[in-house]
């Protein structure tokens, strides 16, 4: 019962502590962008230097993989 009387007070603080973080992590925008970092990974560092690469390494949301050969 007495380990009660230190493990609470503890707790609080703890709780106290995480919340604070999380609030400064809202603040400093650390969940604003959460595809980004999905679609660069995915990105090619060797297309950089070739012409139309920026297009090749766009997503085509929504349409098929043959959309250049019918536009």
């Amino acid at each position: 019962m007495e380990s009660l009387y230190i493990l609470i007070p503890i707790s609080v603080v703890l709780v106290f502590i995480i919340g604070v973080l999380f609030w400064w992590s809202l603040r400093n925008g650390q969940y604003d962008d959460m595809e980004g970092p999905a679609y660069r990974m995915l990105m090619d560092d060797r297309d950089e230097g070739r012409p139309g690469a920026d297009e090749a390494a766009t997503p085509q949301v929504g349409r098929g993989a043959d959309a250049k050969k019918c536009d």
